[in-house]
C-alpha cells in the first residue's frame, strides 16, 4: 500500500508556456504538501528532464506554441519501456480530451483550474503511478526468482524434462509430479570411473579432494554438454552419461565414442600427486533402457535396464586407461572406429562376454570427405 508520505515525495514536473499557469499549478502542488516540484515552459526540454528526473507524474498542456502536448506524448513513448506513460494533460478543450486519453495520457484537467478537481487528480495519478511502480517491482523480482529456480532445476534434471515438469498441473498444485517415465528402445551409456582415486589422494586434505574432483568432473561437463549428451549422475568416482535419452538421436553410439575419447583426453590435463597420472576405466553399452523421474522432495532422472547394468560391468572389469564394449555397441562403430579384441571374460549373473576396447576413430578414406555432422574434439 502506498503511504501518504509517498505520495507526497513523488516528483512532478509541470509542463506550460504560460507562466501564470505554470506559477498557479506550482503554488496549489506546494500548498498542498508535494516536496518536488519542477517546472518548464519549453516542451522540448521535457524528455530531456524525464531521461533525467524520472518524474512520476508531468503536468502536460497540449496547446503550446512549436511543439504541442500530443508531439511531446510520442516523444516520451519511446523512453517508457514499460509502456506506461504517467502524463496528466492541462486543455482548455472538451474535445481534445478523448484524443488526448488515446494517445497515452492517464487523465486531463480542465482550464480554468478547480483547485479540488487539480489536486485530487494528481493524488490519484500519483497514487496509481507508485503502485504500478511498486508491482513491476514485485513482478521483477519474482521472475528472477523464477528464473533462478529454472537454472536450479536444470542442474538436475535434462532441460526436456524440466520443461515436461513445469507444465505437469500436478506439479503446479502440489510440487512434485506423479510419474515421468519413458522406455528408449535403443540408447548407449557411459560410466567412467577414475582408476585407483583413493589411493592416489588419500594423503590430501578433504577440502583439496574436493576440489580436485569438481575440476575433474566440471570438465567432463564441459564436453558432455559440447556433445549433446545427457550426464546423469556421479556415483562416488563413477561418471554416468547417456545418449539417446531423454530426446532421442540416431548417432547415440557414436556420439558416446567421442565422449569416452574425451574423456580420456581431458583427464590426461589433471596431475596426480607424487608425480603419478590419473587414468579412467571407461565401459560403453547399448541396447533398450528406461528412464524417468523418481522422489518427492528431491527429482532425480534416472535410467535402468540390462543394458546399464552391463554398461556398469564393462567399466568395473575393465582396464585403467581403456574404454571397453560389447558387442552390441561394437557393432554400431565398427565400420569408423578402430578396435582392439579384448576377447571374452566372465561377468557374474551375465556368463561370458565379448568385448573390445575402443582405441579412436578410423582414419579417412583419401576420396571420403568430412562430414559436418562428424563429431569434433
Amino acid at each position: 500500500m502506498v503511504s501518504s508520505s509517498e505520495i507526497l515525495n513523488a516528483s512532478i514536473l509541470v509542463v506550460d508556456d504560460q507562466e501564470a499557469n505554470v506559477l498557479l499549478l506550482q503554488r496549489m502542488l506546494r500548498g498542498a504538501g508535494y516536496t518536488s516540484v519542477a517546472s518548464t515552459k519549453d516542451p522540448h526540454q521535457v524528455c530531456e528532464f524525464h531521461r533525467r528526473d524520472r518524474y512520476s507524474l508531468i503536468l502536460l498542456d497540449l496547446q503550446m506554441p512549436g511543439m504541442d502536448g500530443f508531439q511531446v506524448m510520442e516523444k516520451l513513448k519511446e523512453m517508457e519501456i514499460d509502456g506506461y506513460l504517467p502524463v496528466l494533460v492541462i486543455t482548455a478543450q472538451p474535445d481534445q480530451k478523448l484524443r488526448a486519453l488515446q494517445a497515452g495520457a492517464k487523465d486531463f484537467v480542465s482550464k480554468p483550474f478547480d483547485l479540488a478537481e487539480v489536486l485530487m487528480r494528481v493524488h490519484n495519478m500519483l497514487e496509481v503511478r507508485l503502485l504500478h511502480l511498486e508491482t513491476k517491482k514485485l513482478y521483477d523480482r519474482v521472475a528472477a526468482e523464477q528464473k533462478i529456480s529454472e537454472r536450479l532445476l536444470l542442474n538436475v534434471l535434462p532441460q526436456a524434462i524440466a520443461e515436461r515438469l513445469k507444465a505437469r498441473p500436478d506439479v503446479a498444485a502440489h510440487g512434485f509430479p506423479e510419474i515421468i517415465a519413458d522406455g528408449f528402445p535403443e540408447a548407449t551409456i557411459l560410466f567412467a570411473g577414475l582408476h585407483d582415486f583413493s589411493r592416489l589422494t588419500e594423503h590430501m586434505a578433504a577440502a583439496d579432494v574436493v576440489m580436485l574432483l569438481n575440476k575433474i568432473y566440471s570438465g567432463f561437463d564441459v564436453l558432455v554438454q559440447k556433445l549433446g549428451l545427457e550426464k546423469i549422475k556421479i556415483i562416488g568416482e563413477s561418471y554416468m552419461i547417456a545418449a539417446g535419452v531423454p530426446v532421442p538421436r540416431p548417432d547415440h553410439a557414436e556420439a558416446m565414442a567421442e565422449a569416452a575419447l574425451g574423456l580420456q583426453k581431458e583427464i590426461a590435463r589433471h596431475d596426480a600427486p607424487s608425480e603419478e597420472t590419473f587414468s579412467l576405466r571407461i565401459g560403453i553399452n547399448t541396447g533398450p533402457v528406461v528412464a524417468g523421474v523418481i522422489g518427492q522432495t528431491k527429482f532425480s532422472y534416472d535410467v535402468w535396464g540390462e543394458t546399464v547394468n552391463t554398461a556398469w560391468h564393462m567399466e568395473t572389469y575393465g582396464a585403467p586407461g581403456h574404454i571397453q564394449v560389447n558387442e552390441t555397441t561394437y557393432a554400431r562403430l565398427c565400420d569408423k572406429y578402430l578396435f582392439e579384441d579384448r576377447g571374452e571374460f566372465y561377468v557374474k549373473d551375465k556368463g561370458e562376454l565379448k568385448t573390445y576396447f575402443l582405441k579412436g576413430r578410423k582414419p579417412l578414406r583419401p576420396s571420403e570427405p568430412i562430414r559436418h555432422s562428424d563429431p569434433v574434439l
